[in-house]
């Protein structure tokens, strides 16, 4: 099924109930690849593991930062 959906002024976007249902998570992670955007379901329970290395509004007064040079950043330490 194709919808067409319209980003708010702020760059949000719903996805339809319909399409909601079909998971069992309210958790999405989007990524772009060549030029499209993928939007796939996700289980922050199986993330518990994870970590945050880099917060940019803990670590750097809300400002982000490129992954290279973050890379670079730790490569110094």
């Amino acid at each position: 099924m194709k919808t067409i959906l319209k980003a708010t002024s702020k760059g949000q976007i719903t996805l339809p109930a319909k399409w909601r249902k079909n998971f069992s998570t309210n958790n999405f992670v989007a990524k772009e690849i060549g030029g499209v955007l993928e939007i796939r379901p996700i289980d922050i329970e199986k993330m518990e593991s994870e970590y945050t290395v880099f917060d940019a509004i803990r670590d750097n007064k809300g400002k982000g930062i490129k992954a290279v040079d973050l890379v670079e950043i730790l490569k110094r330490i």
